[in-house]
């Protein structure tokens, strides 16, 4: 694996300096404008399909269900392509073969993966419909991930929403969603996939008209079978009751360094007597980034208020500077004006991260947030974050965290 990235390193690297000799390079490819299909080898020899368009000006849209993201990193020399995505780490080094035909990796360097890629021009289907769906499986779905694995199993919640053979939808776990899903269902065969720049995940399941039986597959690295039936009134456990302050604690302690190096504690004099919400999250997270970009517009519209927020980032990048260049460029990104603190790199392992918070029983989700009234005092712990994807979770759980930071401020 690492000799696969090393070679699509090299290729990126030989971009960059023929990139600063254009009396050397070739003519650039052209990017064929219009839409595309893009295919992940995942395990089983099973493709993951997304669908993206390149626009006139050689920027990206990828859709998955109602999301766009939109790309604008992409370099061209010769043959070679390199795409970067806003945000996340991961990047596709790839070759043009033809006008119509891209083929490379999707690469994260820090995780030291590899996954293959393809993309044609032309192709507008996700998924091929090939039969009639013998059932509807719009609702709610009670379902179990790893079953037999007692150390991996966990349940979520199918949301799901059919139009002929058309399904849109997502699964709710306790610590978060599986993002936008889309696919389709021929006859009882389920399919299902997204792709965000972070993560590329595939679902396959037989379809009974109250059961599917199936397996989800992120990248080329993670299989685990899952299992659910139609419960239209399911529900997770609260949020709210998974993480929480061991006994004989009421505060949450912590210094860390923000990118200038600058040492930041919750004991400092900008958070006295302030309501602060801290944010337990990572650059690599999809979650993570929804809710900063929800965090940054309420941050904005409150910030003459006695609120801060402050983020605590556990990252995977291998260096701290590298750890502290994806701060930087998720800061940038997404216009984030608030502390965003290294709190640990070279792992985003969840039990070394608790040890840097050892007041809590636990970190079982990236992200997690913490609500400190302005007597310095833990009054909540939300693990997890319902996107945009959820639908009405999302809008719930809006209007539940301005209510309940309201309700704090007027303390």
């Amino acid at each position: 694996m690492k000799n696969v990235i090393t070679y699509y390193v090299i290729i990126f690297t030989t971009l960059v300096v023929v990139s600063c000799k254009k009396e050397e390079a070739k003519d650039p490819a052209n990017f064929k404008s219009g839409p595309w299909k893009a295919t992940i080898q995942v395990q089983d020899n099973k493709q993951l399909p997304f669908l993206f368009e390149v626009m006139d000006d050689q920027t990206i849209k990828i859709f998955n269900a109602k999301e766009s993201i939109d790309v604008d990193d992409i370099m061209i020399k010769g043959d070679s392509i390199i795409i970067k995505f806003p945000v996340f780490e991961g990047y596709i080094a790839a070759k043009f073969l033809d006008s119509m035909t891209i083929s490379g990796g999707f690469i994260k360097e820090s995780l030291d993966r590899t996954v293959p890629f393809k993309a044609k021009y032309g192709e507008q289907d996700r998924f091929e419909i090939t039969s009639k769906p013998l059932y509807d499986i719009t609702g709610n779905w009670e379902t179990i991930f790893s079953k037999d694995n007692t150390e991996d199993r966990y349940v979520a919640k199918g949301v799901f929403a059919q139009n002929g053979n058309m399904v849109t939808g997502t699964f709710r776990t306790t610590t978060g969603d599986y993002r936008y899903l889309e696919g389709v269902l021929n006859e009882d065969q389920l399919q299902l996939s997204t792709f965000d720049g972070a993560h590329a995940f595939l679902f396959t399941a037989k379809v009974t008209d109250s059961t599917l039986n199936g397996h989800f597959y992120s990248g080329n690295h993670w299989k685990e079978p899952f299992a659910a039936k139609r419960n239209q009134d399911y529900e997770l456990p609260s949020e709210d009751s998974l993480t929480f302050l061991k006994e004989g604690y009421n505060r949450l302690t912590f210094s860390f360094p923000d990118s200038n190096g600058n040492q930041i504690s919750i004991d400092d004099a900008r958070f006295k007597d302030k309501v602060v919400l801290v944010q337990i999250m990572g650059t690599w997270c999809p979650n993570c980034m929804d809710e900063t970009k929800y965090y940054v517009d309420f941050y904005n519209r409150n910030k003459d208020k006695d609120i801060e927020i402050i983020a605590l980032a556990f990252e995977y990048a291998k260096t701290k500077e590298k750890a502290y260049k994806a701060i930087e460029r998720l800061q940038n990104k997404l216009n984030v004006t608030y502390p965003i603190l290294l709190a640990q790199y070279g792992t985003s392992d969840k039990q070394k991260a608790q040890e840097k918070l050892p007041m809590l029983n636990h970190v079982l989700s990236y992200p997690t947030n913490i609500f400190i009234d302005k007597k310095g005092n833990v009054r909540k712990i939300h693990t997890g974050f319902n996107g945009p994807a959820t639908g009405n979770k999302y809008a719930d759980f809006k209007t539940e965290f301005e209510s309940f930071l309201n309700r704090l401020l007027k303390e």
